[in-house]
């Protein structure tokens, strides 16, 4: 369903841009009743990311990677971060930066990246649109260390797991990356539904 007939866009005002985009829009926007009302929303621009579950269903392993996350730490996460290898698009093929991404974070070169889905992890206040995948992989596909780049001041560990630890982490509150739990979820009702 288009919102375009039920909005009037007024003004956006840039109010930093720095790093990311952070934006003011002042617009009108026609509720189900009809009637216009004047807001006033604040939207962070990070630009769109991709991210992927690698797994291996003949070992129900997947590989995830730990890392460092300021504004988790801000908000009161004492700890790094159990997540799905990922990363900002820039401009690139989602498939293509993808498979850059899994061999920069965790060393591992796959040949093939299949699309699930594309989703808005926090529509209210961030404009990112992350699509994701998920990639086979097998010990073999390893070629280097991973770890990130050192050019963007990564510094990344590789974590191979049980998909059955991995869902035990999500529940024990160990894993807390939106995307990681909903592609870890994705693996156990259709990638690899019998793990145990």
């Amino acid at each position: 369903m288009s919102v375009k007939d039920r909005i009037r866009l007024h003004e956006v005002e840039i109010l930093s841009d720095a790093h990311y985009t952070l934006r003011r829009a002042r617009f009108a926007w026609r509720g189900r009743d009809g009637r216009w009302q004047d807001r006033t929303r604040e939207s962070f621009d990070r630009g769109d990311s991709c991210a992927a579950l690698l797994y291996d269903p003949a070992r129900e392993t997947v590989i995830l990677v730990r890392q460092f996350r300021w504004s988790a730490y801000e908000n009161g996460h004492d700890g790094l971060l159990l997540e799905v290898p990922a990363g900002l698009l820039e401009g690139a093929n989602p498939a293509n930066r993808m498979r850059a991404e899994i061999e920069e974070e965790t060393g591992y070169r796959v040949a093939k990246v299949d699309f699930l889905y594309d989703v808005f992890t926090s529509p209210g206040a961030v404009t990112e649109r992350v699509h994701c995948f998920a990639a086979r992989y097998i010990p073999d596909d390893w070629t280097g260390p991973g770890g990130g780049l050192s050019s963007e001041s990564e510094d990344i560990e590789v974590v191979e797991l049980s998909l059955t630890e991995a869902l035990d982490m999500v529940q024990r509150g160990e894993i807390r990356d939106a995307k990681t739990v909903m592609l870890l979820q994705h693996a156990r009702l259709a990638l690899m539904p019998a793990a145990t």
